[in-house]
């Protein structure tokens, strides 16, 4: 039996959900305002670091919405808009959604009507995150104890060490951008756009130090993001 991923009742549980997670949002920021008072940091910080931090999100709001909008296509939009707004991502939501797929025989150019391969898509893209959530809270401590006392013991090899666990997280999105280049020339547009965004940061970092633009310390990340995204709109129906 067909059913409908764009449902009424779908949209009534991510409006659900998201209004949730709005609800928590503003009252641990109301929470850590007041105690931001109580123990006399400046009211002014305070309202710059929120600002700066809403100022942060847009860039991160706009790939998210992307992602939302990418997904929607097949999955409807209920389900996109609950996990990329909540604690998914796009680099791990969207190759789950098209293994599964794939591995069902379901081909992703339309909207997905099959109860059970819907449902074998959410399971897939729920369960898989659900570890990071459980098991941080769990060995966060122990780890960070782990590296400090590696540290302590050998700062040259705690460096190395930590060099290496961020160049292993790096490594995993790069695969990404490099996945098909023997596909093209537009195989390439994810470098071309990578390449683009690093110039923009560098040109954030030499303002920000040569010239002592400040306030760009707080913009630089986004401002790449958004020059990044809005280059590859430009040049991606160019190269395609």
């Amino acid at each position: 039996m067909d059913f409908n991923p764009n449902s009424s009742f779908l949209y009534l549980v991510a409006v659900a959900v998201i209004l949730f997670i709005l609800a928590q949002s503003v009252f641990f920021l109301i929470r850590a305002y007041r105690r931001g008072k109580e123990i006399g940091m400046d009211v002014k910080k305070l309202r710059t670091t929120i600002t700066s931090s809403a100022i942060f999100t847009v860039a991160p709001a706009v790939s998210i919405l992307l992602g939302v909008l990418t997904l929607s296509k097949f999955l409807g939009l209920p389900l996109p808009w609950i996990r990329l707004s909540v604690i998914g991502a796009i680099t791990y939501e969207l190759p789950a959604a098209t293994s599964t797929a794939s591995a069902l025989g379901i081909p992703i150019s339309e909207t997905i009507t099959d109860p059970t391969v819907y449902s074998a898509i959410t399971w897939v893209m729920t369960l898989g995150i659900l570890p990071s959530t459980i098991l941080v809270p769990i060995l966060l401590k122990r780890i960070q104890g782990g590296l400090i006392s590696i540290k302590n013991k050998d700062s040259k090899w705690g460096e190395l060490l930590i060099s290496a666990m961020f160049m292993g997280m790096i490594s995993a999105f790069m695969g990404m951008v490099f996945a098909n280049i023997r596909n093209g020339l537009p195989g390439w547009i994810p470098i071309f756009v990578m390449f683009f965004s690093a110039a923009l940061m560098a040109v954030c970092g030499l303002l920000i130090k040569v010239l002592k633009v400040k306030w760009l310390q707080d913009y630089a990340l986004p401002i790449c993001m958004l020059g990044a995204m809005a280059f590859a709109v430009i040049i991606t129906p160019v190269i395609s």
